[in-house]
């Protein structure tokens, strides 16, 4: 019978360190260790087992080590303690080794075990390697504070519970990856779930409603069956059905900023961008150019002008030789445009006729034969500017108006009065000839009538937008947003769009009630959206606008309160920023070596052990690891119902083939379905 400590260390001992360094250890077996069932733990138990946990006694409690290999050395005779045979027998004699990779320190606290990342001391050649417990193992995987939301077991560990904390998980952001089939959605739908019902049992005052936000953007199309119990869930669809109970997704291009337009039409930087830019400012300050009259349409024409001069003198245009040519040349193009109309005041024709003087003379000084120095002194520029602002103000300006105008504010505008300012602005700037290439694909949006419903709404107030896709005050908000059946050529700016109005969102949140709202934005098939891109690039398409609005999220989203959830079954493909960022990974199947390569340089050297185990996972199993898990755990996910999983099935070609399962094809249905989209216009 066991009296003591010490006794009952030894019945627990199973070998001794033989080597030791900062990120290994390696263990010698003694012979009368099990083999493959402990018994002496409390509760049977498979040892030696890959990935499993034994600890080592120092001073300040147990050093813990996660088994990375185990392996068999020949020796030359058997050494068991009690015999004294060494010299007689001479057969070679199997000695099992072991390698740990040290993850922690367990320390006894108030009758319990308390488990801490790292080491202060580390063990020493020769001592004692024992099993925990049953309550060790447990006080191992259960670590950790506000070990709020259970989303699974370990079967490495007694079928423990594995419980997380949402502001580890959600606020540093979480990358789910994995093969498909592995079990990824039913684990992000699992996870939104697990924790809404977590939170609603903890809920304090039982009478209100749980306060969160989680915003699905659903390429496929599979996460609205997940939730179709939820009646407050919101799903948001490009074409709708009656009677399902979606909404019409509303992404107005008035919330599109000038990156996600030049993003969508691919603009030059150096050319279509500038004339999107005086467009969006024209739109933005109401002005529709088809409605002017004379003295008004001088009065924008010479708003445009003055806002190009500022343009062009911050960056020192005028003022450096050969840009300086580039610069005069418009000025000389801008003069063709101040003509005195005969309805024009005689206020209105004197300025212009000193304006024109002074552009005239600037030509006359910059002409003859020989070298001619184009640039212009501060001095002149100053002396345009305000005979530019006299004949502004006599044509009906007003002061306010010259005010920058911020290009990017979400105020309303048609996609027509949109055109029309493209082509008068590119009249004004002289580059009608370079938005050749940039009108039809505007125009082509403008008349796609698969999105016209989607991008179309300038009667949408921007508060019922943030409303409806953000949710309003102390009201449990899930928001599906189903991008499946948007065209491919606007499903990464919509993505961005939505994303980024949800970030800006979230800043201003922050600035007016100095605190942030907690809000979780998920990212299915991220491998589409956050897709790695050639910084050298000059024009920039939708899938990299995407990116780098997904970028910006994951390094600044959670200062304001946004977390991050990305799933993709190609983290190779991600952008190396987004995924660098996400602290917590919970990986499921991954059997391509780029992938397996990209998610080990994630982690500590030592830490990379568990990973081999990735390419034999069985669906619904799952490594957590990172900010959210105290240490790297096998997980298998909770079952989520037939009902609540989301539409990702894999087909059941047998069963149709053999007839248990029918299908029946009416092609007529499905063509008429689909032209119906186009017989709305």
């Amino acid at each position: 019978m066991i009296t003591t400590p010490i006794e009952y260390l030894a019945s627990l001992r199973i070998g001794t360190v033989e080597y030791i360094s900062p990120d290994r250890i390696e263990v010698q077996l003694d012979i009368e260790s099990p083999d493959s069932i402990a018994l002496n733990t409390g509760t049977p138990r498979n040892f030696p087992r890959i990935n499993g946990y034994v600890m080592i006694p120092i001073d300040l409690g147990f050093v813990v080590g996660q088994v990375s290999w185990i392996t068999i050395q020949r020796s030359p005779y058997p050494k068991r303690s009690g015999f004294q045979d060494f010299g007689l027998i001479d057969l070679p004699f199997p000695l099992r080794k072991m390698e740990l990779q040290p993850v922690g320190t367990l320390v006894a606290k108030n009758d319990s075990y308390q488990f801490k990342r790292g080491l202060e001391t580390f063990p020493s050649v020769g001592d004692i390697v024992i099993l925990p417990t049953e309550e060790q193992l447990r006080s191992i995987i259960e670590s950790g504070d506000n070990r709020r939301v259970y989303i699974g077991n370990s079967p490495l560990i007694s079928n423990a519970k594995v419980m997380i904390d949402p502001d580890r998980l959600f606020g540093r952001h979480l990358a789910v990856l994995g093969n498909t089939g592995s079990g990824k959605s039913c684990s992000v739908a699992g996870l939104i779930r697990w924790s809404l019902e977590s939170a609603k049992e903890q809920l304090i005052d039982k009478t209100k409603s749980i306060n969160c936000r989680f915003i699905i953007l659903d390429p496929n199309g599979e996460y609205s069956k997940a939730f179709s119990d939820k009646t407050d869930a919101k799903v948001y669809t490009v074409n709708l059905e009656t009677g399902d109970g979606k909404k019409q997704l509303e992404v107005p291009l008035w919330l599109w900023n000038t990156d996600e337009w030049c993003g969508f039409t691919k603009a030059s930087p150096k050319t279509h961008r500038t004339t999107i830019v005086h467009a969006l400012k024209t739109v933005r300050s109401g002005i529709n150019v088809e409605c002017l009259s004379k003295e008004k349409e001088l009065s924008n024409y010479i708003k445009v002008i003055l806002q190009a001069i500022n343009i062009s003198v911050k960056e020192g245009a005028p003022f450096v030789k050969r840009p300086a040519f580039g610069f005069h040349n418009s000025l000389v193009k801008w003069s063709k445009g101040f003509k005195a109309e005969e309805e024009f005041s005689d206020e209105l024709k004197e300025s212009l006729i000193n304006l024109n003087s002074k552009i005239l003379k600037f030509c006359t000084n910059r002409s003859g034969d020989g070298y001619i120095d184009y640039t212009y002194t501060r001095e002149e520029i100053n002396e345009l500017i305000t005979l530019m602002e006299c004949v502004f103000s006599k044509a009906g300006g007003k002061e306010e108006d010259l005010l920058p105008i911020d290009e990017d504010s979400p105020i309303p505008f048609t996609g027509e009065n949109f055109v029309r300012s493209i082509e008068a602005n590119a009249e004004i700037l002289n580059t009608t000839d370079y938005i050749v290439t940039l009108m039809p694909r505007i125009k082509a949006l403008l008349t796609d009538v698969r999105v016209r419903k989607v991008i179309d709404n300038e009667s949408l107030s921007l508060s019922k937008w943030l409303e409806d896709y953000i949710g309003s005050d102390n009201e449990e908000s899930l928001t599906i947003i189903d991008l499946s059946l948007l065209p491919s050529e606007v499903t990464g700016i919509i993505t961005a769009v939505i994303a980024r109005m949800i970030f800006e969102a979230q800043q201003r949140y922050l600035k007016l009630n100095k605190q942030c709202l907690p809000t979780v934005l998920v990212m299915e098939e991220a491998h589409y959206f956050v897709k790695r891109y050639n910084d050298d690039a000059e024009n920039t398409g939708p899938t990299t606008q995407c990116c780098k609005v997904f970028e910006k999220i994951a390094r600044e989203g959670r200062k304001f309160g946004l977390g991050l959830v990305l799933s993709s079954q190609r983290p190779s493909e991600l952008s190396p920023t987004v995924l660098s960022q996400c602290n917590s990974f919970l990986l499921h199947r991954i059997s391509n070596d780029r992938d397996q390569e990209l998610v080990s340089r994630l982690l500590p050297d030592n830490m990379r052990g568990i990973l081999r185990e990735m390419p034999s996972l069985p669906s619904q199993y799952a490594i957590l690891l990172g900010w959210a898990s105290e240490l790297p755990v096998m997980v298998k996910m909770r079952t989520l119902p037939k009902n609540q999983c989301p539409q990702s099935d894999d087909p059941d070609f047998w069963n149709v083939w053999v007839g248990s399962e029918n299908r029946r094809i009416d092609w007529n249905a499905i063509a008429d379905e689909w032209q119906s989209k186009k017989k709305e216009m």
